[in-house]
Order: C-alpha cells, then structure tokens, then sequence
C-alpha cells in the first residue's frame, strides 16, 4: 500500500453556528421578560435601531404568513417607516408600568421605630443602629453581643439593654439571636409563654418539628394532647421575621402564548403585547442614501441594517415556533381543557418535535421559560410534558395528575389514622393506577407533603 501526503478536494456538508444562528437559538429560549431586556441592549449596541413600545392589538387580527414566503429585503427596503415587529399597534400599554414599588426595608422599618423610642443617649443609638445593621434577611442578629461591645468599645450590658428594647420592635421576633429566642419573644408577646411551652420551645424544638409528641410528654410531664395543642401553637409563629422586608427581586411572569376558547374550537395567540417593536433610524436611512457619505460610514451602516434584518428574522421566527409548539400541545391535551387535570396525558417533547417537524432541542428552547395562559390558569408550557404511569386498562396516566389524586386522598384521610404510603399505593391500584410505595412517596414529597407519622392528630 502506498502511504504518503497530497492535497485533495473533496465535498462536504456541515453546521456551522454562525452568530446569525446563535442569535436565533438564544432568542427562542428567551422568556417575555428577558426578550424585552435583550432587545433594550441590541437597541444600544446597534444605533440604526429604534425601539417603540407596542401592545394592543391581539394576535387574531394578524394574517399569519410562512417563514419562507416573508421577504427580508423587502422590510430592510421599507425601513424609513416599516417595522420589525408582529404587532403594529399606537397603544402604549405596558402591564409591567402598573407593579407597585417595593416597601421599606427591614434597616429603614426599624430605623424609624427607633426614632420613637425616647431617653435613648447617642451612643445608645449608636449601638442600635449597629445591631439593627447586622440583622441577615430572616431578621436574626449575626453578631453576637461581645462582638458587638468589642467593635463599638461600649459595654457589655449596655448593649445586652438596647437588644431587649430592639426585640420589642415590630416585626415581634425580630433582632432574636437563635430561633428558640425568636419563638419565646412572640410567644412573650401573644402573653402565651407558660412554664411548659418555653420548656418545649428550649428543649424539644426538633421532637415537636418530628411529631415526637409522646417523647416530649414523658419529658415535660403532660398528655399527648397538650404537646399538640402546643405544637399547633408554635406552627402559627413566625420564624422569620425579617422576611417581609426581603430587598429579593420579584419575577414577574408575562404569559407567552394566550389559548382561548372560541365556540367549541381552542385558538392559540402568540403574546407580542409587551414586546417593543424594531424600527429603522430615519437618520441613518438618509445617511445611506446620501452620495457624499463616506464607504466606511456607508459599510457600517450597512453591517447594522443586516444585523437589524437578522433580529427581527429571529424574532419572526421564535414568534412562529412559539404558535406551532402550542398548537400542538393544544391538539395533544385537549382533554385537560375540557375535563381538567386528571385528564392531563403523558407527553413527551419527541412526540412534540414529530408532529410540528422539529429537533427536540428546538421543543426545549421553545418551551423553556416560556408560560402560558388559559381557561384553566397559567402553566409554564414544560408542565404539559409528564411521564407515563401505566393503568389497569392498558393505558398511561400523567404523572402529574397521579400527584393530584394522592394529595386530594391525603386531604380526605382521617387525621387520626392517616395513610401510608402503602395504603395510597393499594388505594391507587384499587382505582386501576399502577404504582409502587417508593413512587408514592417521591411524589408525596415532591409537593411537600409530610409522611404519616408527621400528619397524624392525637
């Protein structure tokens, strides 16, 4: 065999992900929210283009027009005055103008109170503002009071002093070392702290959290009744105080697609209310078409129009794969619409991606942080795909609406003798649902749901 080096052509075809295509496929994954803070930076990197703020007109009145049929140039060509968005509308509605600011934070709650409090001396207000300072979100102090004495050179006492008066502060608990300490302190200020509660709350905190209430009642010296009575007390308590001044950003859901029931039918409407529309700079079209420009300012110009084309073509295109990916849940559940959750089928992305003719990577981007809304509420568009449980009949079963059935028989139990995990998995098999104890159990704790021993009411 004769081995040596050479040049030789040859034909070949690959996929190459040019920025145009990442464009595109970050796009698609985008939810309403983020779409909107994208187009807000593409709006300042590229000056040709100008953003506009739309909503109004509903997704029914636009004629829907294949990808492959719209003309790109024709658009570029229109630019003085076209658009690059679905919607055209002049309304200027926004629902994100109408959330409420947030409130004063935890700092700022306290620092007024503070101001109430009279006979306080400079350094003691000194030392409160340096407490209420080192409180983390939940409302608890992470320093402890020599530390506190230490770093402010102030005295011991004097700083155990301006915390009690502190801990009095609204939110009741608040400024409290330990969550024993935060407990006793509502419990103080509800007038409930009898001897045996704070011997509970001190002592057993994570007995009463196990329902270990016979262990607690040798302990204290009481009946088991008592130990629940107090154990349904401390539950109505606030462990975390601070919580309600948290500074942590709310997100906000947008829905992205809208289905509604129109006579007997289901009509599915992409969600363009809230996204801004893309416009061409009337001043860099007439920079373009002025024969005196520069090449290099033309080429610029010219390089923006055609990242400007792209991004409304990925917009067009996300907007499209949006309607058909709902479409065809639509199609596949319609029994949810109609009947409700326990008519919730098994469905997969594969068998999304075959009916609309598209990658399954491209069904997962298109439904990732995506939601949407209907008759029956708003669902992030990943809930419809569950996996499949097998039934008496032959036939599957959402794993979703499997979970529904075990929380409303966990709802309807006997508290005094709840279920097992077991005796669900019986009672499921009973109704021709075929499950193990261990899956009952993993979706029971799924959705949070204590064990048996944990509900059970003496």
């Amino acid at each position: 065999m004769n081995m040596g080096m050479g040049l030789y052509q040859e034909q070949t075809l690959r996929l190459v992900m040019t920025p145009e295509l990442r464009q595109a496929i970050t796009i698609l994954q985008y939810s309403t929210i983020d779409l909107i803070s994208y187009l807000h930076e593409q709006a300042i990197e590229n000056p040709v283009i100008e953003l506009q703020e739309a909503a109004g007109e509903t997704a029914s009145t636009r004629v829907e027009k294949p990808t492959h049929e719209l003309d790109w140039k024709e658009i570029v060509g229109n630019r003085a005055t076209g658009d690059f968005s679905p919607m055209k509308n002049d309304s200027t509605y926004n629902p994100l103008d109408h959330v409420s600011q947030g409130s004063l934070t935890l700092y700022q709650h306290l620092e007024t109170q503070l101001g109430y409090v009279k006979g306080f001396t400079p350094g003691q207000k000194e030392i409160a503002l340096f407490l209420i300072g080192n409180l983390d979100e939940k409302g608890y102090l992470e320093v402890s009071t020599e530390e506190a004495a230490a770093a402010l050179q102030a005295d011991l006492q004097e700083v155990e002093d301006v915390l009690s008066i502190l801990q009095h502060f609204d939110p009741v608990g608040v400024a409290a070392r330990n969550l024993e300490e935060c407990l006793l302190l509502q419990l103080e200020h509800l007038a409930l702290d009898d001897e045996k509660i704070v011997q509970v709350v001190r002592h057993h905190l994570q007995d009463l959290a196990d329902n270990r209430y016979q262990r607690i009642a040798d302990k204290v010296g009481c009946t088991v009744l008592d130990v629940q009575a107090m154990a349904d007390l401390v539950r109505t308590l606030n462990p975390r105080p601070g919580a309600a001044f948290s500074s942590t950003d709310t997100r906000y859901v947008i829905p992205d697609v809208s289905v509604e029931k129109v006579g007997s039918e289901y009509v599915v409407l992409v969600n363009d209310v809230a996204t801004p529309r893309l416009k061409i700079s009337p001043f860099y079209e007439k920079m373009l078409n002025q024969q005196k420009s520069q090449e290099e300012a033309k080429q610029f110009i010219h390089d923006k129009l055609n990242a400007a084309m792209w991004l409304a073509k990925s917009l067009e295109q996300r907007r499209l794969t949006l309607l058909r990916v709902t479409q065809a849940i639509v199609e596949l559940q319609l029994d949810f619409f109609e009947r409700g959750i326990h008519y919730l089928k098994p469905m997969t992305q594969k068998e999304i991606a075959e009916k609309v003719g598209l990658h399954e990577s491209t069904i997962s981007r298109a439904t990732s942080n995506k939601y949407v809304q209907t008759p029956r509420g708003i669902f992030e568009l990943k809930y419809f795909f569950t996996s499949a449980l097998a039934t008496a009949s032959g036939e599957s079963a959402s794993s979703e609406s499997v979970k529904r059935r075990i929380k409303a028989l966990i709802e309807q139990e006997d508290r005094k003798a709840p279920l097992s995990d077991q005796k669900l998995s019986e009672m499921l098999l009973a109704e021709g649902i075929e499950i193990s104890r261990r899956t009952v159990a993993k979706y029971r704790e799924e959705m949070l749901i204590p064990s048996s021993a944990k509900r059970k009411r003496f």
